[in-house]
């Protein structure tokens, strides 16, 4: 007699951790408390976080986002992103004297002062990152103009030009691949043997914590959503991580995106969201896929996180 054909559950895979880190946390909730206790509106330079839902709510409460320090009225308060911001961007604020609270994230500072430093002692740094992100626009314009070489690639590392090879240092963005910047910074000590840098990449915890947790949600998983907008740049490294697994990725800012022919053949969905992405994205896509059939939800845990970084004394 014939054996009952057994068909397989549709299940939904989420990675742990995902969404907010601490300093997507610090950031926000800088913004939050500066509209209660200084009221609105409250300017905030660059989008606070690089995520559309995030910033239409703070919207909604009285912040005004902006893109240069003369966008904002005389006597304002000014919130920088957690991004970072440039010396020049700081002094532009001062002049004008503009109240300003600085919600960069402490790792991303980190950063800022490793480049002083090797500049100051007389090295000649290299910043591994994109270019045109306001994260590698902040960290650049620590130095004088000029004074920080941009590459992304290990291919960009033989047409550098640089004063004294033997005195060289480099620096990271904070929400690059793992991987490639590992490729990168290999061919950067293959080729300039005394290059000094971090013992470690300057790549956050949040970044690299996501990025393992999609590499075992890839194992796991017929496709990936990836919650997180198009400008968000760990959001962005967590689709090519999964891909790079040979796992189909799909970045998405809600639910509403989802395409749902994506669906079609597949059992297992895997879903992450990067460090800029509320839970309760997360929450609607769950609902959604619970919706098309997708019934079980199981939990990939990679790693705990228990960071959290404190807000400027004054919003306390």
């Amino acid at each position: 007699m014939q054996q009952p054909v057994t068909f397989q559950e549709k299940s939904v895979y989420l990675a742990e951790p995902r969404g907010f880190c601490a300093g997507v946390d610090r950031a926000i909730e800088i913004v939050e408390r500066s509209l209660k206790v200084f009221g609105a509106p409250v300017y905030v330079r660059h989008e606070i976080v690089h995520n559309k839902f995030v910033v239409e709510k703070l919207k909604v409460s009285g912040a005004i986002f902006i893109e240069e320090v003369d966008d904002a009225p005389d006597g304002s308060l000014l919130i920088f992103s957690a991004h970072g911001v440039s010396k020049a961007v700081k002094e532009a604020a001062q002049a004008r004297h503009l109240k300003v609270i600085d919600a960069t994230c402490p790792l991303v500072t980190k950063v800022h002062l490793e480049l002083l430093r090797h500049y100051e002692k007389g090295y000649q740094v290299i910043l591994i990152g994109h270019a045109g992100h306001p994260e590698v626009e902040g960290t650049m314009g620590q130095a004088p103009e000029g004074a920080v070489l941009l590459i992304s690639a290990p291919q960009d590392v033989a047409s550098l030009k640089v004063s004294d090879p033997d005195k060289l240092a480099f620096v990271t963005q904070t929400t690059l691949s793992v991987d490639d910047t590992r490729d990168v910074i290999a061919a950067l000590q293959q080729h300039f043997p005394n290059i000094i840098g971090p013992k470690r990449e300057d790549i956050c915890y949040a970044t690299s914590n996501r990025q393992s947790a999609v590499k075992a949600l890839a194992q796991n998983s017929d496709i990936i959503l990836v919650i997180g907008s198009k400008n968000s740049s760990n959001s962005n490294r967590l689709k090519e991580v999964a891909e790079r697994q040979g796992c189909e990725a799909h970045l998405i800012d809600s639910a509403a995106d989802i395409d749902i022919n994506w669906l079609s053949n597949h059992s297992r969905i895997g879903i992450t969201a990067g460090a800029s992405a509320p839970e309760v994205l997360v929450n609607e896509v769950i609902s959604y896929l619970n919706q098309c059939g997708f019934k079980q939800l199981e939990t990939l845990r990679i790693v705990e996180e228990n960071v959290s970084f404190s807000i400027p004394p004054e919003l306390k």
